[in-house]
């Protein structure tokens, strides 16, 4: 059970390790781009090149029929790779269990967006875990984990790659040890600080990729890491005329101190873009004006007068 290409590297290393995969239940085809083309998931692609059937999209996680044709697999497992949360009835139907791969080591992270907020939040490592599903959100026993690096060059998009490949072999290993009746249960709250709350992941929203100018330098240059190259951070251009809302995929952290109002703008029109933060400047790398391509602070300064524009710190009416 996936939707996203996180999913497919899972799927994949299932068939590639020979694991007997029974059906495939994936989200509907849904309208994509600006011109609302009907998409097709990245696991139905994957499935479908690889034969796999069935391929079950049902709308509705409780219909009696879509639960009818889960019970007709007859599976001993069920794998949950970035799908949505399971009804009791779903989950608790094969007689091995439910597991589920999830981008962080449980139980910091639980939610919809780990990579986007432990970059976000500037940690330095983070894993993948497979969990038996209960009735919450990620908070079933851990059966494995594995940790990795977070370099600080990397953004959400890089380390999502690298995850993705992490958590194919994860849920691999995973396997053998319940097939071997090797595996071992550890609850989450015995992997709980009580002295330090819980780090959380939720889903990444518009406002939230807002970029507040008031921040310390390194904040910002974490949230622009943690946001790309989606959905990016972003703000506004604006002049007495004009307010033109621009994303951020790359940019540098330079501390040192200035009297500067934060969301100041310096540029020499030519070579580099610094705006002023709390604490230091960023140095934009690359940015995209709406409406317009992805293209690095030089090839935007050819046809961009920044000097005419300052950027709100607050977001325009």
């Amino acid at each position: 059970m996936g939707t996203p290409e996180f999913a497919v590297s899972t799927l994949g290393s299932l068939l590639m390790n020979g694991f007997n995969i029974v059906g495939v239940v994936t989200a509907p085809d849904r309208p994509s781009g600006r011109g609302r083309k009907i998409t097709k998931p990245a696991v139905k692609v994957f499935a479908e090149f690889s034969n796999l059937r069935p391929i079950i999209q049902p709308l509705n996680l409780k219909d009696p029929e879509f639960i009818a044709s889960l019970k007709k697999l007859n599976a001993d497992l069920f794998i949950v790779v970035a799908f949505r949360m399971l009804p009791e009835e779903v989950w608790k139907m094969p007689p091995l269990g439910t597991i589920n791969l999830h981008a962080s080591l449980l139980p910091d992270y639980r939610g919809a967006a780990p990579i986007n907020h432990a970059i976000i939040n500037g940690e330095t490592i983070t894993g993948v875990t497979t969990f038996f599903i209960n009735e919450k959100i990620d908070t079933g026993n851990v059966l494995l984990s594995e940790e990795v690096q977070i370099f600080p060059f990397e953004n959400a998009g890089d380390l999502h790659y690298r995850l993705m490949k992490l958590g194919a072999r994860l849920v691999i290993r995973t396997l053998s040890e319940i097939v071997d009746n090797k595996v071992k249960e550890l609850p989450q709250k015995k992997l709980t600080d009580r002295e330090k709350p819980l780090k959380l992941a939720p889903k990444i929203h518009p406002n939230d990729c807002i970029i507040d100018w008031n921040q310390n330098t390194v904040r910002i240059h974490n949230l622009v890491r943690g946001l790309a190259p989606y959905p990016s951070a972003r703000s506004w251009f604006k002049s007495d005329s004009t307010t033109i809302s621009f994303k951020i995929f790359e940019s540098q952290a330079e501390i040192e101190k200035h009297t500067f109002k934060p969301g100041t703008i310096f540029s020499d029109g030519k070579h580099y873009i610094r705006i002023s933060c709390k604490d230091g400047f960023l140095n934009i790398v690359s940015l995209q004006l709406e409406g317009k391509k992805r293209m690095s602070t030089i090839e935007f300064l050819r046809g961009f007068r920044i000097t005419d524009f300052i950027i709100p710190v607050i977001q325009p009416a």
